[in-house]
């Protein structure tokens, strides 16, 4: 299940480049005048891309949209695009108009490197700050977690629009400034211009190691660094309660089995799914299987020419205990998943959020421009819709808690957590939310 940020699959990209002489296209260069080169490649890119949809998409009526139209339109926009970014911002906007949590565009990357120097989600209805990294202009600007996010950049964040101006930003068209309009806990409105961290890499990389290039080492300390945040944690309260804070669905099945063990040490289980963007299908089939003693249909899978059932098959030695999964609005895809399922199952409690409603199976296609120089770019293009057994999809809906519980402001302020808190007084155990907000401390990727 393709998530927009799968930690392992964009190591693994990383890894697979080593091969080659990568010509990375930094925001400077493409925000100025366009060249002949650079509407050429944007038209090039969007040409392979559409005909890969045309060839792959599950939905053969492209939800309405006549694709050929769309793509002859962003031709013509291209054409009188003014800089690079915006001619690439034109590739992006043909897939966008399928209106699919899955199927977008992966332009190529940025040379230079960005930090925001803070974090927001849609909790409920409005859009929070989580979280600010210190020593950014954003802290030294006041910016705090619990502040609500008004307007970014002179535009409302709702769950809608949110990801599509994080897309904007962080994947297109990086910006040095954004402007925020906050209101803290107390109501007191302001705005801010904090300013983007940069820091400047090499137009071109050199992956090949000849002659002592050293860029190969930055990539793989890079790599480390993913896989470190990645991986799961797991905390226990005394023998009743074990916590599984579960990042994405990209574990190995040996990785899998050593968690189901750890919670069947345990009579409870507070499966953390919170911010998980979802992964592989088979990953989530099996962690199923970790919480079912039988068989379990997890849904249809809806494809352009086959319908298939989806099946987690039971692998021995399951968790039986008390059974409670957090999501929250990133939420997405096999998180969301598994979390209908143990509704539809009867299994267990979903506590927190109405998830993303970002539930589709995709398939990651790779392209390059270039000869001696190369330009790695691709696209996520939707292969399959999931039907769940109760014949609805989650796209766009989302997982309905069987408990709404959500951190007001002042406990994002405060670091407190009473998601988790409220979670485990549920199974019988004890924990306050400033400890639950201490459990899993968040960690900034390195710059």
């Amino acid at each position: 299940m393709g998530g927009k940020c799968l930690y392992r699959e964009l190591a693994r990209i990383r890894t697979a480049a080593l091969i080659a002489v990568v010509g990375l296209l930094t925001t400077n260069g493409w925000c100025q005048k366009i060249t002949s080169i650079d509407r050429d490649r944007a038209q090039s890119m969007l040409q392979q891309i559409s005909s890969d949809i045309k060839k792959h998409y599950y939905d053969p009526k492209f939800h309405g949209v006549n694709w050929d139209a769309k793509v002859e339109e962003m031709k013509q926009k291209i054409n009188a695009a003014d800089s690079a970014n915006h001619a690439l911002s034109e590739v992006a906007a043909a897939l966008d108009s399928l209106n699919d949590s899955h199927t977008f565009f992966l332009p190529p990357a940025h040379a230079n490197r960005f930090d925001y120097g803070w974090q927001a989600q849609v909790i409920g209805d409005r859009c929070f700050v989580l979280r600010v990294r210190p020593g950014s202009d954003a802290e030294k600007k006041g910016v705090k977690p619990g502040d609500e996010l008004v307007a970014l950049n002179g535009f409302a964040p709702n769950r809608d629009n949110l990801w599509r101006m994080q897309y904007i930003f962080n994947m297109l068209r990086p910006q040095p400034t954004l402007r925020l309009d906050l209101r803290d806990p107390a109501g007191k409105q302001r705005q801010l211009d904090v300013v983007t961290t940069m820091i400047e890499k090499k137009r071109v990389t050199d992956l090949t190691a000849a002659d002592g290039a050293g860029d190969i080492w930055d990539l793989i300390r890079q790599e480390e660094n993913v896989e470190h945040l990645g991986r799961s944690r797991f905390a226990e309260l005394g023998d009743d309660v074990g916590i599984l804070k579960f990042p994405g669905f990209f574990f190995s099945e040996s990785e899998i089995d050593s968690m189901i063990g750890k919670a069947r040490k345990h009579n409870a289980l507070i499966l953390d799914l919170r911010g998980n963007p979802g992964g592989s299908t088979e990953v989530l089939k099996y962690l199923i299987a970790g919480f079912f003693e039988n068989e379990v249909k997890i849904g249809d899978r809806i494809g352009r020419s086959e319908h298939k059932p989806m099946i987690a098959k039971n692998h021995g030695h399951p968790f039986t205990g008390m059974l409670v999964v957090l999501v929250d609005s990133k939420s997405a895809s096999a998180a969301e998943l598994f979390a209908r399922v143990v509704q539809i199952e009867k299994r267990g409690t979903v506590i927190g959020d109405r998830s993303s409603g970002s539930v589709m199976e995709a398939k990651r296609y790779n392209y390059k421009c270039g000869t001696d120089i190369v330009v790695f770019y691709g696209a996520s293009i939707t292969d399959a819709d999931i039907v769940m057994t109760d014949g609805k999809s989650l796209e766009h809906n989302g997982v309905l808690p069987d408990e709404f519980v959500l951190p007001s402001p002042e406990d994002l302020a405060n670091g407190r957590d009473p998601v988790l808190a409220h979670a485990v007084e549920g199974v019988g155990g004890k924990l306050n939310p400033e400890a639950a907000g201490k459990l899993f401390p968040y960690e900034w990727p390195n710059l």
